[in-house]
Parts: structure tokens; C-alpha cells; sequence
């Protein structure tokens, strides 16, 4: 994944997308690109193609709010989308010290299915007392925090019974894409393969050189290849997920995503079972008989 042109990558992957219209075909002809050129893009958003093309080949990487909005209608975005493209657009944090780097979870190629090498199970760097106080008071629920790369900082005893891809030091995009047990456990594989690249993508900081390298592993798996040039950008929501536990049998639970407060921008998961469900069921019988 390149990190440098992150702007122009999208443009270029976006305007592809764009069927063109019927008096697009007219004036062009034959076509040899697929969805817009370039020419009807800039046409489309009322700016110049020379600009355009600037913007795609990473010359100009900081275009007015007025161009993003012409573009994001043009290119037909939807509201999650456009905040992520907008987002694009804005300067390059500040690089993160290297102390405080060596210091933060992070994902290496090649170190067991989904396990980042820096984690222990024992420890969950930056997650605060408080924070594992309120997990272990969710006894009855799975809960989990992560980081925006996806990396499983702490869980408590519900969700480690749920899942072992919910245990403290492993990645879930890995999971997901690498994990024989995952295409298992999710009767809903493909669109969960789908959300997890889109809200990858909306919350990773795709800057950070250690998202570089778990991005880079990633797309050694063609499905993840496939999604991630699709450049869809969703964070993640609360609904409902499906599991297919080889113990307690099939759970439908409804996940909610809660932002910790705070510059390190974790993330609390939480699944629950509808009261008096067959879901409920199974999952007392998960969390307080197994």
C-alpha cells in the first residue's frame, strides 16, 4: 500500500466507479477506461482538468473544501465516504515520537495467525483501569477494546469465550482474512470480510508506518486485495452479528461500538443478546456453564 498519494489513489479508484452517462457515451465513443475519464470528472465537480489532474498524481494534496465537496457529489459519495475522503485531503499528523512508537501496540508480518508480537494477554497498554473495571462489569456481555488498527488491546471473560480471536494481542483484520476459525465462527463471512475493509480504512491511519506494514500483509490475500481497491470507507456500527459457536450453536447479537475519550482513539465493542432470546440462552450457557 502506498502511503504517499493517498488523495490521487482514491480519485483515480473512485472515478472508475462512476458509470458514465448516456451523453458521455455520445460525445466520447468508444471507450477505453472504465467508468469516468478524467476530462468528465472535472467537468462533472466544475473544475479544471489540468487541476484534476494534479490532485490524482499527488501535486496538489490539499484542495479547498469547496473542490471536496464538488467532487464527493460528482463521484457520488455517500456521507461516511465523503468524511473519509475529506479527511484525505487535511495535512499529515505529526509523526509520533519514537519512544512512544516503540511503546504502542503494533501489527509485524509473519508473527503467528493474528498475534501481534508486542501484546501480551497479561497487558493491555493504554487501556486504563477504569476501562477494564467497566469490561469486567459486563460479565454477561462480550467485551473488547481496540486500537484503530484493529488490535485487541483487552478483553473480558465473555468475549474470550466467544471468540479467540477477541484475546487480548491478536489483530482482527488478520482474523478475519487469515483465520480458518473466523470463516468458521461468521455465518456471514463475505460481509463481514466487507465491513471490516471499510472500517479499516475509515479509522486506520493509513499514514502510520505500522498500518503500512498491516495493510502490506494484508493484500497478500486476494479477498482483502479485491475489497481494499474498492475504497469504501465506513466506521464501525452498531448492528446486528452473527456467530456460529461450535458449542452453544448459532447466536445473533447485537454489537454496539463506543468511543473511549482520550488522543489514542480506541474503541469498546459490546455484543448483546435480545432478553429472553434463544441467543440470551446460548449465551449464558457460554459465559457461565463452559
Amino acid at each position: 500500500m502506498a502511503a504517499d498519494n493517498l488523495l490521487g489513489d482514491f480519485l483515480k479508484a473512485r472515478r472508475a466507479r462512476i458509470a458514465p452517462s448516456g451523453r458521455e457515451v455520445a460525445l466520447s465513443g468508444r471507450r477505453r477506461v472504465a467508468g469516468l475519464r478524467r476530462d468528465e470528472l472535472a467537468r462533472q465537480a466544475g473544475i479544471s482538468e489540468p487541476y484534476l489532474t494534479r490532485l490524482e498524481q499527488g501535486v496538489d494534496r490539499h484542495p479547498s473544501s469547496q473542490v471536496l465537496q464538488a467532487l464527493a457529489r460528482a463521484l457520488e459519495l455517500d456521507a461516511d465516504t465523503a468524511a473519509y475522503f475529506y479527511s484525505l485531503a487535511a495535512p499529515a499528523p505529526d509523526p509520533m515520537p519514537d519512544a512512544a512508537r516503540s511503546a504502542s501496540p503494533g501489527v509485524s508480518p509473519g508473527v503467528g495467525p493474528g498475534v501481534s508480537p508486542d501484546l501480551s494477554p497479561d497487558l493491555s497498554p493504554g487501556v486504563s483501569e477504569d476501562v477494564h473495571r467497566l469490561l469486567d462489569a459486563w460479565a454477561g456481555s462480550p467485551a473488547y477494546v481496540r486500537d484503530r488498527r484493529f488490535d485487541v488491546l483487552a478483553a473480558n471473560k465473555a468475549a474470550r469465550a466467544l471468540a479467540s480471536m477477541y484475546e487480548p494481542g491478536h489483530n482482527l483484520a488478520r482474523e478475519v482474512f487469515f483465520s480458518p476459525e473466523a470463516r468458521r465462527l461468521l455465518p456471514d463471512w463475505p460481509l463481514i470480510a466487507e465491513q471490516t475493509v471499510a472500517a479499516l480504512r475509515a479509522e486506520a491511519d493509513q499514514r502510520d508506518p505500522q498500518t503500512v506494514r498491516l495493510i502490506a500483509e494484508l493484500e497478500t490475500s486476494e479477498e482483502f486485495r479485491r475489497l481494499w481497491a474498492k475504497h469504501d470507507a465506513r466506521p464501525s456500527r452498531d448492528e446486528l452479528k452473527r456467530f456460529a459457536h461450535p458449542d452453544v450453536g448459532e447466536l445473533s447479537l447485537r454489537r454496539q461500538a463506543l468511543t473511549v475519550g482520550g488522543a489514542e482513539q480506541l474503541v469498546i465493542i459490546v455484543y448483546q443478546a435480545a432478553p429472553g432470546s434463544a441467543s440470551a440462552d446460548a449465551l449464558a450457557r457460554l459465559v457461565y456453564e463452559l
